[in-house]
């Protein structure tokens, strides 16, 4: 799905933030949106379903519905139908009533247990999935007609039916069952019912193997689009924010000791360089998402004359996968994605964890914008960074869920086992927790306003120009470590004098070594300092205005 960068205009009915929204409302790739509009036949069990749901919203309407701020940033499960977890209250079919026929029970002498059903079913989140089902779906049909294994009125009636199951799923009228465990079997069912013989056709040379790893490969592929334009949208914040503050001294931290004095544009540079890094790991992952599954079938191929690489241009597949069973068995590409989101929200976590520090009035360096603060149910007098704290939180669900997809495969034997269904919610889970945490950041820097004269004032202790004063030395012909020692020496009584270095008259300095003079002072203030910072990579002024230009022109 397309996640719009932080800024841009939303349509009419949008929800003015952008998330709210965003995981009810699934964007239907554009080869599905493009089929004609069905027409409506509503049938019955249809009416049914909508009276259920008529019912829901008017209970609903009675407690008062959340405006679009005060909604959950994404809903689980929800990428279809707005109101999943109701939609899922009313699909099994009443007591004494058959059951849907399976699409494999011609072998069993029993019918699955209703338990076994619940448990092994998965249309409660891979129902995310139906616009790319559909699409792959397509490009199939279209192959097997050209290669002449499906009729053309087959063909037709099959895109007319997908047509319309289309268009119930995004009007919400499209009936999920459980009894129907998945997806595929869901939407092929209600394709049946529509153009009969035609649709239980489609599935010829292919398996829901490979059908299913078809349907995460381009969605996944959509999410990484996304996901690259919202960080591109926080690297711009951040780019906007280091540029102002180019020349804005501030300590420099090792060990979250005052080191040596940088700028705060400086430091703003180190996270767009981080960000960048993870944008092009996104990139990377995206080339070994970007191979299609389809025609592997269930493991083995298929003996039917089928074109696979015509299907993989369809659907914008730069090639397809070599090895069947490779194709339909391993996650190792979903797992690469989970791997470059987590180390994203790892430096989400720590600019999250430098801003909530920075807040403290301890450091004050900044403020947050109220609109990103939350205040105390007994403490009136406080600002709490929740945002921040959050996002900070958040990357723990996006490591487990890259955990537990490694664990997920660790000890699988080729090809496909039934565990591979534990793929799709923490995979699911961690794109939108990592599309979220990036609108937010991105929104959230916009509100952040920096505080020059704590920071300065802050540089006034820990002695951050104390390097400054070796390395003036050692211009003077002073061995580095002789240098050091009488730095160090000078330190301590500075310390002891409660002084700064820059406060210590002249004659105190020499003492320590003839070869200081007057010159010395300018370079033992905080700008004196990162002045001489000149080179590439370096956090003078100067040279954080020509990498911010370099980002730019990256970008």
């Amino acid at each position: 799905m397309q996640h719009p960068p932080a800024g841009a205009q939303q349509g009419e009915g949008d929800d003015e933030d952008g998330l709210g929204e965003r995981r009810g409302q699934q964007e239907l790739p554009r080869q599905v949106r493009d089929l004609p509009r069905a027409h409506d036949g509503r049938g019955q069990h249809e009416q049914v379903h909508d009276d259920q749901h008529a019912q829901h919203h008017a209970q609903v309407a009675e407690i008062g519905q959340p405006d679009a701020r005060t909604r959950l940033i994404y809903t689980r499960h929800a990428a279809i139908l707005p109101d999943a977890a109701h939609s899922m209250q009313h699909e099994d079919p009443p007591t004494g009533a058959p059951t849907p026929a399976k699409a494999w029970s011609g072998r069993f002498a029993e019918p699955a247990d209703r338990l076994m059903q619940r448990y092994t079913a998965s249309v409660a989140f891979d129902r995310r999935l139906a616009p790319y089902d559909i699409q792959g779906s397509l490009a199939h049909a279209r192959m097997l007609s050209r290669c002449g294994i499906l009729s053309a009125a087959d063909l037709e009636a099959i895109e007319r039916g997908m047509a319309q199951v289309a268009d119930e799923i995004r009007a919400g009228r499209f009936e999920w069952s459980v009894a129907r465990e998945d997806v595929h079997l869901n939407i092929e069912a209600r394709l049946t019912e529509l153009v009969g013989d035609a649709g239980k056709r489609l599935h010829t040379a292919r398996s829901r193997n490979d059908q299913v790893a078809t349907d995460i490969r381009l969605w996944l592929r959509a999410e990484i689009d996304g996901l690259l334009g919202l960080l591109r949208a926080v690297r711009e914040r951040l780019l906007d924010l280091a540029e102002a503050h180019a020349a804005t001294v501030m300590p420099g931290f090792t060990h979250l000791q005052v080191a040596q004095p940088v700028t705060f544009g400086h430091h703003l540079m180190a996270y767009f360089e981080m960000f960048s890094r993870d944008a092009g790991r996104l990139a990377d992952c995206r080339r070994r998402v970007n191979l299609l599954p389809l025609g592997s079938a269930a493991l083995a191929g298929t003996s039917f004359p089928i074109d696979r690489e015509s299907v993989a241009a369809e659907l914008g597949f730069d090639g397809v996968c070599e090895n069947s069973l490779d194709a339909v068995s391993d996650r190792d590409f979903a797992i690469e994605f989970l791997a470059a989101g987590a180390l994203a929200m790892a430096h989400v976590s720590r600019l999250s964890e430098e801003l909530v520090l920075w807040m403290n009035p301890r450091f004050g360096f900044v403020d947050i914008a109220d609109r990103f603060c939350t205040g105390s149910s007994i403490m009136p007098q406080k600002k709490n960074p929740d945002v921040p704290e959050l996002m900070r939180g958040k990357t723990g669900r996006v490591y487990g869920a890259l955990v537990a997809l490694l664990t997920l495969v660790k000890a699988q034997p080729l090809a496909y086992n039934k565990d591979n269904q534990e793929d799709k919610e923490p995979l699911f889970d961690a794109a939108d927790t990592l599309a979220d945490t990036f609108t937010i950041l991105a929104e959230l820097l916009g509100g952040v306003t920096p505080r020059p004269e704590r920071m300065r004032e802050a540089l006034s202790q820990g002695f951050a120009t104390a390097t400054d004063l070796a390395d003036y030395l050692v211009r003077k012909g002073v061995p580095f470590r002789d240098a050091h020692e009488i730095v160090a020496r000078a330190v301590r009584e500075a310390e002891q004098a409660g002084r700064d270095l820059s406060e210590l008259p002249l004659e105190k300095l020499r003492a320590f070594s003839s070869r200081i003079e007057a010159d010395v002072f300018g370079l033992l203030t905080p700008e004196g300092s990162v002045a001489l910072r000149r080179h590439t990579g370096g956090t003078a002024p100067e040279a954080v205005r020509q990498a911010i230009a370099r980002a730019r022109a990256r970008l």
